[in-house]
């Protein structure tokens, strides 16, 4: 037997003051998208922005269903908008910031699994990283050079 150590690495903002202004930007963006999320039941809002690298912004919130599996994250939202939109596009920033209804939020909300595969789908498919801000309400931003932080082995087509 041996042991597999995989390391991480994330950059970490106290503020958002701190973060480069393109990414304040969209920050900025992903929050007031977030307020606009329908999330009747969870109560919980999130939202996304992506920078693309013909400059456009694509904005996403999370959009629930009475019949749970059928919403979707502000994430896979954003990301299938900018793969339907823009398709030969490559996705080179996405912002996620995440509030509740009934606390506040004070840690950074990384994407769900599902997120996780969705946005690494994209960052294969367009063969360059995708850098990943995320937040909660308040408090620290962590960046993310890479999906690969998060998923680390991720499943893609070279396994099909």
């Amino acid at each position: 037997m041996k042991k597999i150590t995989i390391t991480t690495e994330f950059s970490v903002f106290e503020s958002i003051q701190e973060l480069p202004n393109e990414v304040q930007n969209l920050m900025e963006q992903a929050i007031y998208v977030r307020k606009k999320a329908y999330a009747p039941y969870s109560k919980f809002r999130v939202g996304t922005a992506l920078l693309l690298d013909n400059g456009k912004i694509v904005l996403g919130s999370n959009q629930e269903n009475a019949a749970y599996p059928s919403g979707l994250c502000a994430e896979r939202v954003a990301v299938f908008q900018a793969g339907s939109i823009y398709p030969e596009a490559k996705i080179l920033k996405m912002v996620i910031t995440a509030a509740s209804d009934t606390n506040k939020t004070k840690s950074p909300i990384p994407p769900c699994g599902a997120c996780r595969q969705s946005i690494a789908e994209y960052e294969i498919k367009q063969d360059s990283p995708i850098e990943i801000y995320f937040m909660g309400e308040i408090g620290a931003i962590y960046k993310s050079e890479s999906l690969k932080n998060l998923l680390p082995f991720m499943f893609d087509k070279n396994f099909l």
